[in-house]
């Protein structure tokens, strides 16, 4: 929830400015939702009318307003660093890293970017292929960089294979129920009401997230040895400090080293 909220508060404002200026689109953010959604028809009106026209956001946006959204922009990016390092068991990192933060919400308005504008390209199953692919890349890079490659490129795949599984979930949860509950709640509540279905669609969005990098690390605990990397306070990795190792079910020389007599090596 946490998520959904930082999202729709911070991130949502910046990305409204960003879909504005987009020279190949003329639909705003809105239509940024509706693709994300998969909603159509009444639905898709509905949210449409909720959001600001894209010319009316230029006009009414300034250089001082893009720079408050982008440092608004980096407190999403930290928090979902934090998500981050919580599931890895690592301290936060020091507060000069925020330009891994900037780094990473540059590339998440990229890939949210190319997402949407694939729908004028392809259709069907190449361009579900492809939204898969580059999310999967997303969200393999995406924690390796905001942890500082301190869990290894192997360690993060499983996470971003059950991250991308989930969102083809929630894609398919959304059509089937977000969208009829959009109508109904847009003639019962308004605009409050629209914007609710999608403040719980975020929600969702932020289970798969976290709970996706959740899932991969519980597998690389379940499959295989998994190191947990320590830091010193200064943010850097400790070398020296010993490290809890998790040993796989699967690994019989891990269990008969755990069990060598004193003195006999590993």
């Amino acid at each position: 929830m946490g998520f959904a909220a930082l999202a729709l508060v911070t991130l949502a404002p910046l990305l409204i400015v960003v879909a504005a200026v987009d020279p190949l689109g003329h639909g705003g953010f809105a239509l940024w939702l509706v693709d994300g959604m998969d909603l159509s028809g009444r639905s898709a009106r509905a949210l449409t009318q909720v959001f600001t026209p894209p010319r009316k956001v230029l006009s009414t946006t300034s250089a001082l307003s893009v720079a408050l959204l982008v440092v608004f922009g980096l407190s999403f990016a930290s928090s979902v660093q934090n998500g981050y390092e919580r599931i890895w068991r690592l301290p936060a990192g020091p507060w000069h890293r925020v330009w891994r933060q900037t780094v990473w919400l540059i590339m998440l308005m990229v890939y949210v970017y190319a997402q949407v504008q694939t729908r004028t390209v392809l259709e069907g199953t190449p361009r579900i292929l492809l939204s898969m692919a580059v999310g999967l890349l997303f969200f393999w890079w995406g924690p390796h960089f905001l942890l500082s490659g301190e869990v290894r490129w192997r360690d993060l795949l499983p996470g971003a294979i059950a991250t991308m599984a989930g969102l083809v979930g929630l894609r398919l949860f959304s059509f089937l129920v977000f969208t009829p509950l959009l109508v109904t709640n847009a003639i019962s509540y308004g605009p409050v009401g629209t914007v609710l279905v999608v403040e719980s669609w975020l929600v969702g969005v932020g289970f798969v997230v976290y709970g996706g990098a959740l899932v991969g690390r519980l597998l690389c605990e379940l499959f295989e040895d998994f190191d947990e990397p320590k830091r010193t306070a200064s943010g850097k990795p400790d070398r020296t400090a010993p490290q809890r190792r998790h040993r796989g079910r699967g690994s019989s020389a891990a269990r008969s080293a755990d069990h060598a007599p004193p003195g006999m090596p590993d």
